[in-house]
């Protein structure tokens, strides 16, 4: 049976929480959801600020490895900034009893930040080749072509079980991401929704991902004719 989203625990922090915290409760909740003694869960939260750095990460895109704490991170993806005034969702539910496939799961994360965006008037979109969620800046007064990054994704899967997640950005510090090279992408750079215009509290945010993860998450199977470019490219290690 696959599990609702109604039985999902929401763990909602207002105030900063260190990496190695959340690690540390990630790993336990995920053995005991695989033993069936905790419920799927998701944490919202946000961190100070910091560099992660993922299973395919290149040295060369830390670019000023003092700045900022740099914790090694089991997801897949490369360097990614976390700090005040961005959303990280961790996302720990049994990928497995969900029917396994991780296409699947993947489409279904970005879609969640996607239909998060939509209810602040922003079109959040996927690209082919670039992990995580866009957005055409053109439509914000910015040149033609010219994009930018809202909302990264990066995923572990353990013994059928998820962990890590996504990172939205309402309203942080960008300069704290020159220090790395964001996911290894150099072409592109990153917004948030401050920058697009879009003052929103966190409060507000965290209503918005609960209400849009209810949508996604409670939903069947991805349709079988939905246009390959919808799909995400990748499934991250």
């Amino acid at each position: 049976m696959t599990p609702s989203p109604s039985t999902i625990e929401w763990r909602i922090s207002d105030s900063p929480v260190d990496y190695p915290d959340a690690v540390s409760f990630m790993e336990q909740r995920v053995a005991d959801i695989r033993a069936g003694t905790a419920p799927e869960t998701v944490s919202l939260l946000e961190h100070p600020p910091l560099y992660t750095s993922g299973t395919s990460a290149r040295a060369g895109d830390l670019l000023t490895p003092a700045r900022f704490p740099v914790y090694p991170a089991g997801r897949g993806g490369q360097y990614t900034y976390h700090g005040p005034g961005q959303r990280v969702g961790y996302v720990m539910l049994d990928v497995a009893a969900r029917g396994g496939d991780l296409h699947d799961f993947v489409w279904r994360l970005e879609e969640w930040l996607i239909r998060t965006l939509a209810q602040f008037a922003v079109k959040g979109e996927r690209r082919c080749g670039r992990v995580g969620v866009w957005v055409d800046m053109a439509a914000h007064g910015g040149p033609p072509g010219q994009e930018a990054k809202i909302a990264a994704l990066g995923v572990r899967i353990r013994r059928g079980v998820s962990f890590h997640g996504v990172a939205l950005n309402v309203e942080p510090d960008l300069t704290h991401f020159e220090g790395i090279v964001p996911c290894g992408i150099r072409e592109h750079g990153v917004t948030s929704l401050a920058a697009l215009g879009h003052i929103v509290s966190m409060a507000e945010v965290d209503m918005a991902m609960q209400s849009s993860f209810a949508e996604v998450f409670g939903t069947g199977p991805v349709p079988a004719d939905m246009p390959v470019a919808a799909r995400p490219c990748a499934v991250p290690a």
